[in-house]
């Protein structure tokens, strides 16, 4: 028996086979079933993950820039890795740039629509340094190995490790940021040893929600591979899409409860933490599993679209002196994440004329 679940687990014939079953509809299903799974799993494994976290004392700040990050960003390190290992290499990358995009241009962007949100200069110029460094580092690499390999060019194995080296540098930066900003005692973020559930609770809702994202991460990541197989979508158009958006799906929650609770600076925090722990983590985890070939359009499309809306996000926050980001402006990335998404289906359908 445990032989069969390790099979199970390891082996993704089993269910591809099963899944090859079902029509189409039914498989669109079953993805709606593991994004909203994953979502859910996600959120119960933060809740106790910040719970706990604040039983220890823990700076508020110190959970949403790594904790929270941390956890809103394991849907997508599942996904990836897992593709990664299914040999889905396009499926692994696509997902972590695809959700760098989602999250910066649609998440930040609609939330920044609706409401007016902080520019805290302390973390922002700090860690937003970061985010922007590490989508650079990730595709300066990808050209290197563009240019000096011969053939598919491969993010190797050295690369992932790097990439989870500097994962471990930003996780005490930032924790060593936010001491700094409490001895400076600047607002961002009180200590809270509120705790509304017992211990055993939050190892239970921490272990169940883990479980609960494994499972639909092994789920979800065959069945988007048998719909773009069967409607002759690259695999990492479906990643940078529909995956992306649902296993971001916890960030957006994240930051419409922020908003409605009337923190709107958690949700900018999770977002910049979210996207180096995409680039960083999941990335990095993925290449671990397995090296990564970067398909072509990821030069042409992919990667200059991730650019071009972390660098504008960049010059939004140097630009704002009176400390707030302007609705405008999240019109902006919110419309070129829309632009983004016309113009990859575009691409796709011209290719198949």
């Amino acid at each position: 028996m445990p032989n069969q679940i390790l099979q199970w687990i390891g082996d993704e014939t089993h269910l591809l086979h099963l899944l090859q079953g079902f029509p189409t509809i039914a498989l669109l299903g079953i993805i709606a079933i593991c994004i909203l799974s994953l979502a859910k799993g996600a959120d119960w494994m933060i809740d106790g993950v910040v719970d706990l976290a604040g039983r220890t004392g823990m700076p508020r700040i110190v959970i949403g820039a790594t904790i929270v990050s941390l956890g809103t960003t394991m849907p997508e390190a599942f996904v990836s890795v897992m593709a990664a290992w299914m040999g889905n290499s396009g499926l692994a990358l696509g997902n972590g740039v695809g959700s760098i995009i989602a999250d910066t241009g649609l998440i930040f962007g609609l939330t920044c629509m609706m409401t007016v949100i902080p520019v805290n200069r302390f973390i922002l110029n700090r860690t937003g340094w970061v985010q922007v460094g590490s989508a650079t580092l990730l595709v300066g690499i990808s050209l290197a190995a563009l240019i000096w390999m011969e053939g598919e060019p491969i993010l190797s194995r050295w690369v992932g490790v790097l990439f989870l080296l500097l994962l471990g540098w930003y996780l005490y930066m930032t924790y060593t940021w936010a001491k700094q900003g409490v001895e400076k005692d600047i607002d961002i973020g009180r200590n809270d040893t509120s705790s509304s559930m017992g211990l055993g609770l939050c190892w239970l809702m921490i272990i169940g929600g883990l479980l609960i994202v494994v499972a639909s991460a092994r789920v979800l990541v065959p069945a988007a591979s048998e719909i773009a197989q069967r409607i002759g979508v690259p695999d990492d158009v479906i990643a940078a899409t529909m995956v992306a958006f649902g296993t971001s799906l916890p960030e957006l929650m994240t930051a419409i409860s922020s908003v409605r609770k009337g923190h709107p600076e958690i949700m900018v925090g999770n977002i910049v933490g979210a996207d180096v722990l995409n680039c960083l983590f999941v990335i990095g985890a993925a290449a671990v599993a397995k090296p990564l070939a970067v398909p072509p359009n990821f030069y042409l499309f992919h990667f200059p679209a991730m650019l071009l809306i972390l660098y504008l996000f960049r010059f939004f926050i140097f630009t704002n002196k009176d400390g707030r980001f302007r609705r405008w402006q999240g019109g902006w990335l919110f419309g070129m994440y829309v632009l983004y998404l016309v113009l990859q289906y575009a691409f796709n359908m011209s290719d198949k004329v």
